[in-house]
C-alpha cells in the first residue's frame, strides 16, 4: 500500500469522531486500494463490494436520464451509522466511509473526505 493510502486511512481514523471504517475502491474493477475498519465485524471491502453496485446504479440512472451531470457523493443513513460514497472528480474510484451517527459530525467528516478525494486521482 503506498504511503498516500496509508497516511489517508490513519488520518480518517484519527480525526473523523466516530470512525467505524473505510476503503477505496475502483469503480470499474471493483478492486479494493485500501481499507481499515475498527470493528472486526465490520468488513469494509465487502460493503464496498456492494455499494460498487450502488455508484453503478446511479452512473445508469444519470445516463438514462440523459443528465449532464456527475457524482459527488452519496449519503446512507442507517439507524446508527452514516455511510458515505464519495466518488472521485474523473468517476474512476470512490471512498466507501462508515461512521457512527450519534458520533460524527457529517459536514468536518464530508470536509475531510474532500480533502483527500483530490489526490486520489493523482495517487493511485
Amino acid at each position: 500500500m503506498s504511503d498516500f493510502l496509508q497516511n489517508f486511512q490513519n488520518d480518517l481514523k484519527e480525526n473523523v469522531h466516530g470512525f467505524i471504517a473505510v476503503s477505496v475502491t475502483e469503480v470499474e474493477t471493483g478492486m479494493s486500494y485500501c481499507s481499515l475498519s475498527v470493528k472486526s465485524d465490520f468488513d469494509p471491502e465487502l460493503a464496498s463490494a456492494y455499494n460498487l453496485e450502488v455508484v453503478k446504479a446511479k452512473l445508469n440512472a444519470i445516463k438514462a436520464l440523459g443528465l449532464d451531470q456527475k457524482i459527488n457523493d452519496i449519503l446512507i443513513t442507517l439507524t446508527d451509522q452514516i455511510h458515505i460514497i464519495d466518488v472521485s472528480e474523473d468517476g474512476q474510484y470512490f471512498i466507501y466511509l462508515a461512521v457512527d451517527a450519534k458520533k460524527a459530525n457529517l459536514g468536518l467528516t464530508r470536509a475531510t473526505l474532500a480533502k483527500f478525494k483530490k489526490d486520489i486521482i493523482t495517487k493511485l
